[in-house]
């Protein structure tokens, strides 16, 4: 299920800047930074900008986070600085600031919060480099990026975030609360509406939204393929669950990009119910039950379309031509769902699974 023909018009690739919304930033500091996010983080963390995020004990997602170089490091604190980019929206999870302070004990590093400091915006339509990756894949349905370049994937300019969770994202930047970034003055500004519209249609989720905090597991939010999950560096927090998931279990939701047949934006958790398309009694008598729902998230109207997309946690059973998916809203209105598949998302060989082992 390719990216439906008329949806096409709202990929924007004229090269564009827009600010990210609800975002907050940590700075963490000191001699020992590095070994205290590396145990932590479910990347693996180098002392190099990356994407992760923080998992809770049983394995599901606290928040999803950027991990930057800061671009003006502390002169007063010896050792790495780091800046860590999140979402603070309320939820069942603790504050990263309280769970990060949870695990200091006797660490040699200074946390702060310098949301007041900094804007998020991303960038993207402009000549990006080459995409140098292939994909590995478990026998569990986890799949994740094998980089082939010298270069690292999520670039070296402190403050600046190339960002590889899929082709066409662009990059991420830190800027000065209040200041404009430099590439004003070669990209159109647009609203933070546009950048919703934009990872969504890249099937990219972020946020509290479509990783719901203390609810959501790493593999099904899509983090493997988004290069957020690292399942061979040493221990972290979750590490158990995620990695059996990864060896022994088997991927049955993934998050994608929906059409949505409402001309409006709809509220995120509504259920999508499978039902069957017409069939005769005969066959209908052998098809085993539908069972579960899948989950809409994030959405925005589609301008100029008269309908909407979105993202939504969808059982991968339900992906049949035989099944249609309907969410409903209050008064009994209901609208259909159609999911659809990336065009970056790997395609895994028939009858064929790779270990990164035999791809180093």
């Amino acid at each position: 299920m390719p990216v439906p023909p008329s949806l096409r018009t709202l990929l924007r690739t004229i090269p564009t800047l827009a600010p990210v919304s609800n975002r907050a930033v940590l700075s963490v500091s000191g001699s020992q930074a590095s070994e205290f996010l590396n145990g932590l983080l479910a990347c693996n963390v180098q002392g190099k900008q990356t994407y992760g995020t923080f998992l809770h004990a049983q394995g599901r997602v606290l928040y999803d986070t950027f991990l930057y170089n800061s671009p003006t490091p502390s002169l007063s604190s010896t050792g790495p600085t780091y800046l860590i980019e999140y979402d603070p929206t309320p939820s069942e999870a603790p504050t990263l600031m309280s769970l990060l302070k949870r695990y200091v004990l006797r660490s040699k590093v200074r946390i702060r919060d310098v949301s007041e400091e900094w804007d998020v915006w991303a960038a993207w339509g402009s000549e990006e480099a080459k995409e140098t990756k292939e994909w590995s894949w478990a026998r569990s349905g986890a799949v994740e990026p094998v980089w082939r370049t010298s270069e690292w994937p999520w670039g070296t300019e402190n403050g600046t975030i190339l960002d590889r969770r899929a082709p066409g994202m662009g990059k991420r930047m830190l800027v000065r609360k209040g200041e404009t970034p430099a590439d004003a003055s070669t990209h159109e500004l647009a609203s933070k509406d546009a950048y919703l519209l934009h990872r969504i249609m890249h099937g990219v989720p972020e946020g509290s939204v479509d990783i719901q905090p203390m609810h959501a597991f790493p593999i099904e939010s899509n983090l493997d393929a988004m290069g957020g999950l690292d399942f061979r560096k040493g221990c972290y927090v979750g590490q158990e669950l995620t990695v059996r998931t990864y060896h022994t279990g088997a991927v049955r939701k993934r998050i994608l990009p929906v059409h949505i047949s409402s001309p409006a934006s709809l509220p995120p958790y509504a259920l999508i119910k499978p039902s069957l398309l017409s069939t005769t009694n005969n066959a209908a008598a052998k098809t085993p039950r539908l069972r579960g729902s899948s989950t809409l998230l994030s959405t925005i109207a589609a301008p100029g379309i008269g309908s909407s997309v979105g993202l939504a946690l969808v059982r991968l059973e339900h992906l049949r031509p035989d099944i249609a998916l309907v969410t409903e809203e209050k008064e009994e209105q209901s609208w259909k769902v159609e999911p659809w598949w990336a065009d970056w998302w790997p395609k895994q060989p028939p009858d064929e699974v790779h270990d990164l082992n035999s791809l180093a």
